[in-house]
């Protein structure tokens, strides 16, 4: 009892109170993490930024109210159970967990994994979050059923449940002032009906079609009046992702359409893909495709205005395999529509801005806690199962500080029931549970999996002659086997979201860790229609239930978990170098100049510049040269990013743009647009760049480094 308790003493340290705590290996075969802590993606600077996308995890089909000072955010979450969580802020950058409205959606045997069945990339999904005479209410579509609705008088809950009389595909349901309750919903054709006082069923007679097919518009409504207009946010997906923004004078139209957000993936591309969910394994995967954004480009969500009179719009994006992100964009107002974007580059996202302007200051935070020692009589709001549990086969009781799975028939993985799953977090995240498998009974298979499909996963299966650790990739089919000698080890996957591979391996002493198994291609798909899932499971092979395995900690190290990856050099001198070709920026007679790194220019004192401190995450750039400021003239274009004696107000401001990887971006404040060296021109800089490429050598993107004077 005495060894328990101080490691439930060492994990809680860990996690909660050191900033880093070095673990160091004796010859590990796999190099283990620098240090394990609770930092999780957190989208606040902790400067007065933020950077997107809000959560570096799966919250997709998301919706967002504003009750006086508070706001209110759910989204899509398919087959995991709770479902629909409901998120508080005050600033809409850092968000707290409150409750789940939907606590479990049992609506037939396939919610239960039972007779075959299972409801995965299904469920509850597209919700619309109201709030009106002091009741909160959710709409959410759940596949061959009416439309649910969950209301409460307090976010925190309890939540009441009823179903409506008809389903409304992409619902979005306006309160109007004058009383009368509309619902709009479709894809393509957008079709309007009154709602029924008791909100159960549309008013005989109030149906129409008002946008016909053909006119624009997309699916995901979001339904506003906004100064005695109506306002339809949506988002289409042929030939890809776009955001669209419909306005009418009356509820019923005629509606026109404007493009409101394209073409903003923050510079990430398409990864793998599922090309055909139905024939495999092993299934038909596509590679990525340099610089093709298909669905990555942020294209459904909203718009909501806040205290100070700004505007904000939120939406998701196809984030490959981490599933979909939900990100903040600043919205500009220009002759009736709301822009995604700011003066001078509309449509497009700022990835690093100034946090909105709420009259609130909140510390930076996460809204949940990932990593667990299951030390408490509750899961962390953190966790899912996936479908809904078998309340009596899994316990945090039967021994303190560990989870109990018990073992349930099954033919795979993908039918196991009581799989407790979260959601992977990126850019990249490596993830260890510690696990206790001494009662294991023949036919038993327990372990570590990413729940995806395909699906692959590392675990200790109990065979008559003793226990094996398996390593499995559905993709391949491939079996990889060790000897366990003893009951007890560490499961690990080690996840990167930007190349998209997974690795396994295992110890036995929590410090050197094995490999097993080859790479592990995490790919984006619809059948799920989530994101990879960290799962926990434990199910029996030979269609009998069998015994029990007890989790003693489930560890989740995220090596990068801010989206300023690196401190801004602030008082240093830098020198900035174009990822597409290696050229040198430097002070040619007062020009900002791209030059071969071979130049001399690009030897000397030119090529230095010195990064000054200009709030918010803002810089300006000072040339140890002549002590001149560089500052973007006229329109930004062409030789018109210059060298001057003064400095310029925001002509000469630039806000900083973390790209993750030493990467940098510098977005003017004057133009609303980037830095641009364009490639093999042999050209001078301007500031006219909209974004990025995802390969990041359109000229937009530059390294850099700190250098000595």
């Amino acid at each position: 009892m005495i060894h328990i308790s101080f490691n439930r003493f060492v994990f809680f340290f860990l996690i909660q109170c050191l900033p880093a705590a070095i673990v160091v290996a004796q010859n590990p075969p796999v190099k283990q993490p620098d240090f394990l802590t609770g930092s999780t993606w957190t989208a606040d600077n902790g400067n007065g930024t933020f950077s997107n996308p809000l959560f570096f995890d799966e919250f997709s089909d998301p919706d967002m109210i504003r009750v006086g000072d508070d706001y209110y955010l759910t989204g899509t979450t398919m087959h995991t159970m709770p479902g629909l969580p409901v998120l508080h802020s005050r600033d809409l950058v850092n968000w707290e967990f409150m409750s789940y409205a939907v606590d479990r959606l049992d609506l037939g045997p396939e919610f239960r994994l039972e007779k075959g069945g299972a409801i995965y990339g299904q469920g509850i999904w597209a919700p619309c979050f109201r709030f009106y005479n002091g009741k909160f209410y959710i709409f959410s579509n759940v596949n061959r059923r009416n439309t649910q609705l969950f209301t409460a008088d307090n976010p925190k809950g309890p939540w009441k449940h009823t179903e409506l009389r008809k389903s409304f595909h992409d619902l979005s349901v306006l309160f109007d002032d004058d009383g009368k309750k509309y619902v709009i919903w479709g894809y393509d054709e957008i079709r309007l009906a009154e709602l029924n006082d008791s909100l159960t069923d549309i008013l005989p007679g109030s149906e129409q079609v008002i946008v016909p097919k053909g006119s624009g518009a997309g699916e995901g409504c979001h339904f506003y009046k906004i100064n005695g207009k109506y306002y339809i946010t949506n988002t289409n997906y042929d030939p890809l992702c776009y955001q669209v923004c419909l306005r009418a004078d009356n509820p019923r139209g005629a509606y026109e359409i404007s493009v409101m957000s394209a073409n903003e993936s923050f510079g990430f591309g398409t990864g793998w893909r599922l090309a055909d969910q139905r024939n495999g394994p092993p299934f038909k995967l596509v590679p990525p495709v340099p610089n093709f954004l298909g669905a990555m480009p942020i294209h459904q969500g909203g718009i909501v205005q806040i205290q100070s009179g700004e505007w904000w719009g939120w939406s998701m994006m196809d984030g490959n395999s981490v599933g979909r992100l939900i990100c903040l964009s600043p919205v500009t107002w220009q002759n009736g529509w709301p822009y995604f974007g700011l003066p001078g580059n509309f449509t497009r996202s700022p990835q690093t801005w100034v946090k909105p302007n709420t009259g609130f200051v909140s510390t930076p935070h996460a809204p949940y806690r990932r990593s667990d020692d299951f030390s408490m009589t509750t899961l962390q709001p953190v966790w899912q199962w996936n479908h809904v549990p078998v309340d009596k086969k899994w316990s945090l009781t039967a021994r303190k500080g560990h989870l109990r799975l018990h073992s349930l028939p099954a033919t795979d993985f993908w039918m196991a029931k009581n799989s407790l799953t979260q959601r992977a977090i990126g850019p990249e995240s490596i993830v260890t549970t510690e696990a206790d498998l001494a009662k294991l009974k023949n036919g038993d298979v327990a372990g570590l999996a990413l729940l995806n499909l395909p699906y692959a996963w590392i675990g200790v299966a109990k065979k008559a002659d003793g226990l094996e650790i398996q390593q499995f990739n559905q993709q391949t089919g491939k079996l990889t086997t060790a000897k366990l000698n003893g009951t007890n080890c560490w499961l690990r996957a080690n996840c990167h979201f930007e190349t998209e591979k997974a690795l396994f391996s295992y110890s036995t002493d929590g410090t050197n860790f094995i490999p097993l198994g080859d790479e592990f291609i995490m790919v984006f798909q619809l059948r799920t229609f989530q994101g990879v899932r960290y799962s926990l499971f434990n199910y029996n092979a030979l269609n009998v239930e069998g015994g029990y395995a007890d989790f003693n900690s489930f560890i989740v190290h995220e090596p990068r978990p801010r989206g300023l990856t690196k401190p801004i050099p602030y008082g240093k001198l830098i020198t900035l170098t174009s990822m597409a070709d290696g050229t040198v920026l430097v002070n040619w007679k007062k020009f900002v100049r791209p030059v071969a790194a071979s130049d001399k220019l690009a030897q000397g004192n030119n090529r230095l510049f010195r990064v000054i401190d200009k709030g918010n995450g803002r810089i300006a750039l000072q040339s140890v040269v002549d002590s001149g400021w560089v500052t973007v003239k006229g329109m930004g274009l062409m030789a018109e990013v210059r060298i001057e004696k003064e400095e310029k107000g925001e002509a000469s401001v630039f806000q900083w743009q973390d790209m993750y990887h030493g990467e940098l971006m510098l977005q003017s404040l004057y133009t609303h647009r980037y830095l641009f060296a364009d490639p093999h021109a042999k050209s001078l800089c301007s500031a006219d760049a909209p974004g990025t490429q995802p390969d990041r050598k359109d000229g937009a993107c530059f390294s850099w480094s700190i250098a000595e004077h």
